[in-house]
């Protein structure tokens, strides 16, 4: 088989280092890859936006497979284009892809199809905004619409903190035209975590659990990230909640695109609260999170294309998909100053003094002068598997000290009993 992986970035390392390995496997390309992929695929010079140069090169080299790894491609239509093209693609459509691309649509579904989710109100007037965004109490959620790489979403503390907020993304237009719609939402407490499925016409099949951290410090404090680790399994998901996960929200989600003609086949990201109340959804995507793809594909041992060949033609009940008693544990390494501004073209040290069980994953390098260099907030996942996700994550961190860039930081608490310096 020859497939192509769509992205850059440490969800389609993972993709392409899991399949890397896998019998039947002629050859991968990835576009455009980066500097870590380079050594387990060949990178194509193609943007993951440019969908239509995307699909002639699927057809010029004759690809079995072509495996969408972000939002943004399959959000722009990239696989009715492929579909129509007759070329086998993993990946939701145009039309399913908005329970990604449009947060109104995705709470519009949650409650047409009685899926538990937060309290909400939708504003395209910011003064409209303003006016009413103290009735939902504070802590007080406030989404962009559209796409934000992951960092659309703000939870302001009080009156002042929401009048900014609504300002920042209406009115300054921070994240873009993905600002000229918010949802505002009820504050939910509780743990978080987030369950990955397959999904194909007629079936469901949840994946191993993942907790995923999104603040950018220890303890749960600062901005919203794209994510700056995650363990699988979640340590608070257990059988009990595993089942009505699958009752409330992943059939009832199942049943919702039958009933709507929504015909998903793909990935089904659900980002999930468990309150006092239950669990209630946070958010849907449309695709592999990351880095929550880097610890569950380091214990998938079934072949990831087969699953993916399997729901292409709607026969994923046929798959049985076994996962390592392993736990695992990914730690990102960020450039200095992400979430916001920060600089690229830093030196990365120490990728070949690691111990032979970590394997890296590389989100954002590049190659200066044959050196692999930073190329983005999120640079690497170091990503280690044990007995238990705090063996995996001690082994994860008795490395990181031997990679070395400008400006890199990391959370120091993921997977491990943190004890914050004094």
């Amino acid at each position: 088989m020859k497939i192509l992986v769509v992205g850059g970035g440490g969800r389609e390392h993972a993709i392409c280092w899991k399949l890397k390995g896998e019998k039947d496997i002629e050859k991968i390309y990835c576009a455009p890859g980066n500097a870590g992929i380079s050594n387990v695929a060949e990178c194509v010079d193609i943007k993951d936006t440019e969908i239509e140069k995307l699909a002639d090169f699927a057809v010029e080299n004759q690809i079995d497979l072509t495996i969408v790894g972000p939002e943004v491609p399959l959000v722009m239509g990239i696989t009715d284009i492929l579909s129509e093209r007759g070329m086998k693609v993993f990946g939701p459509n145009k039309s399913c892809s908005r329970l990604e691309g449009s947060k109104l649509f995705s709470k519009e579904f949650m409650v047409r199809h009685n899926i538990p989710t937060a309290k909400y109100k939708e504003y395209t007037d910011i003064n409209q905004a303003k006016a009413e965004i103290d009735s939902f109490g504070y802590p007080v959620v406030i989404k962009a619409d559209g796409l934000a790489a992951g960092k659309g979403v703000v939870i302001p503390e009080n009156r002042e903190d929401a009048i900014n907020t609504l300002d920042m993304i209406m009115a300054d237009k921070k994240f873009g035209d993905a600002g000229n719609l918010v949802v505002v939402e009820e504050f939910l407490s509780g743990v978080e975590t987030s369950i990955l499925a397959f999904v194909d016409k007629n079936t469901i099949v949840p994946m191993e659990s993942a907790k995923d951290h999104k603040k950018v410090y220890e303890l749960e404090k600062g901005p919203n990230t794209g994510g700056m680790g995650t363990f699988s399994p979640s340590t608070i998901y257990d059988k009990e909640l595993e089942k009505k996960v699958y009752d409330e929200v992943l059939l009832k989600s199942l049943e919702g695109f039958q009933k709507d003609g929504l015909e998903f086949r793909g990935i089904l990201f659900v980002g999930l609260m468990i309150t006092e109340d239950g669990e209630k959804v946070l958010e849907y995507n449309c695709r592999f999170g990351d880095p929550e793809t880097q610890s569950v594909l380091m214990r998938l041992e079934t072949d990831l294309h087969e699953i993916m060949m399997a729901i292409t033609e709607d026969k994923l009940s046929e798959i049985e998909i076994k996962y390592s008693d392993d736990a695992a544990t990914c730690v990102i390494l960020a450039s200095g100053g992400y979430p916001e501004s920060y600089e690229k073209g830093k030196i990365i040290n120490g990728l070949d003094n690691l111990d032979p069980e970590i394997q890296v994953f590389h989100s954002g390098t590049k190659f200066i002068d044959g050196k692999v260099a930073t190329n983005g907030g999120r640079v690497l996942g170091v990503t280690a598997k044990g007995k238990t996700v705090e063996e995996a994550a001690k082994k994860v961190y008795a490395n990181i000290p031997k990679i070395s860039f400008e400006g890199m930081h990391y959370r120091k608490d993921i997977g491990v009993n943190y004890e914050p310096s004094k």
